[in-house]
């Protein structure tokens, strides 16, 4: 296991590692939709949505993919109700890249976000 280090990547207030490679596959931990410079949080789903796709792609850089690169994304939502503004701002954000996913509804967040995504991701070639 391979916990990747790289400036962009903020240290973690928990006991986690925002981004680990394996076997040629990134992992990336939760992201909730926090800058994670000015700790500022959008308001409503839709902006939020973005954010805590644009933290996941922050991520994926720093290990030398993008968006492009993921397998399978887990989006948890506060609640089922909001999932049409998800899927809007999700499917917005992806274009034409469809990767495997789920969504979980799940009550209440951290720091009051409305959603949390964390996604499975292949890592650069090698070489």
């Amino acid at each position: 296991m391979n916990i990747l280090k790289a400036p962009s990547i903020p240290t973690p207030a928990g006991h986690y590692s925002p981004i680990v490679e394996h076997g040629g596959t990134l992992f990336v931990s939760g992201q909730l939709p926090i800058d994670p410079e000015t700790k500022a949080m959008p308001e409503g789903i839709e902006a939020q949505t973005v954010a805590a796709l644009e933290n996941v792609e922050r991520l994926l850089k720093a290990a030398g993919v993008d968006r492009n690169s993921l397998v399978q994304v887990r989006i948890y939502v506060i609640d089922v109700a909001l999932w049409p503004a998800v899927n809007g701002a999700y499917a917005a954000f992806m274009g034409e890249h469809r990767p495997a996913r789920v969504v979980v509804p799940c009550g209440a967040l951290n720091h009051g976000c409305m959603i949390e995504i964390e996604a499975t991701a292949a890592a650069a070639p090698k070489g």
